[in-house]
Order: structure tokens, then sequence, then C-alpha cells
């Protein structure tokens, strides 16, 4: 006959170990959720920013001084050949879907519209018409509150604005500040 042995845990203890990792888990996830929503926000007004440069690379080497006036525009690279003026992860729409925020760019309602640069003339998307003397651009949370919770956008004066609880798309001016949000600092 054999001894029981005493070796091992008891119900009562691996209860006890369940409920501090559940404990532990409740104090960490928001945190974690946080810290990817200040993550989706950094892309945001990075993705704003390349616009930013973007933009005015193409002014000054391609449109001689006028702006693209949607992302594709940027997205096409000059016909005598290189690099297009943003990336691809950009210009693949009109509208793009990047870390949880909706990107896009266009022509300002105080701007005047010419025709095609002369370096990417009948590329694709580019077509007649298709620069202008001033932008936008916004960035917005698909899900607010889940994805980021700020607002931003920016214009021809490369100044990025952010506001916590409205959309700024509606901002339509190209060369003054908009008429809400704050400063990115």
């Amino acid at each position: 006959m054999r001894i029981r042995s005493n070796k091992g845990f008891t119900l009562i203890e691996l209860l006890i170990v369940v409920a501090i990792i559940g404990i532990i888990a409740a104090i960490a996830v928001p945190g974690l959720l946080r810290a990817r929503m200040s993550g989706n926000e950094a892309s945001a007004i990075g993705s704003l920013r390349a616009i930013n440069s973007s933009q005015q690379a193409y002014a000054s080497s391609c449109a001689n001084g006028w702006y693209a006036i949607d992302l594709p525009t940027l997205g096409t690279p000059p016909s005598s050949g290189g690099a297009p003026f943003i990336s691809p992860d950009l210009s693949a729409d009109q509208f793009v879907e990047k870390s949880g925020y909706t990107i896009e760019l266009q022509g300002a309602i105080d701007a005047t519209t010419t025709e095609t640069a002369p370096c990417n003339d009948g590329e694709g998307s580019v077509s007649s018409g298709s620069l202008v003397s001033a932008y936008y651009a916004y960035a917005d949370p698909t899900s607010p509150g889940s994805t980021g919770a700020r607002y931003f956008w920016t214009n021809t004066l490369g100044t990025i604005y952010f506001s916590n609880s409205e959309t700024l798309s509606n901002e339509f001016v190209g060369s003054t500040a908009p008429g809400a949000g704050s400063v990115l600092q």
C-alpha cells in the first residue's frame, strides 16, 4: 500500500492565483489600450507631417508652386522617372485608413485651381484642374474613443491642429488657421 503524497496545489491555492492574475490583467489592459491609441495618434500626426512635406516637395520641384489636390496625385511619380512624392500607404485612394485613422487631402475652398503639373501630366490619376493654390488635410479616428481620441487637421501653412471633441474635416480653408481646434505643440 502506498502513502499519499502532499505534493501539488490545492484548489483554493489555484483559485487565489487565478484571482491575482485577473486583478493584474484588469489593471494592465486599460493602459495597453491607451498606449495603442497614443500610437495611432502619433501615426496620424506623422501622416499629416508627411503630407505637408510631400506637398512642399511637389510644389517646389514639380508643380511650379502649386499643390496636389488629393493623395493619389501626390502618389503619382514624375513622368521623367523617380519616386512618388508620398508613400504608397498614403496615396492608395482618396480616403486612406491607416492605424485607426481616416486620412484625406483636398483642395481648400479658398484655393484656385490650374492645369496639371508638367512633371506628371497624363500619369493615370492626374488630370486637368488637379493643382490648387491651397490645400487642407485631416485625420479622424475610425472609431472615436477606441482607435483614437483626438481629431487632427493641417493646411498649406503646415501647422497641425487638434480637437478632442469634434472633427475638423469641415474646416475647408487652406490659407488661414481653422475656426476650431488648438495648435498641436
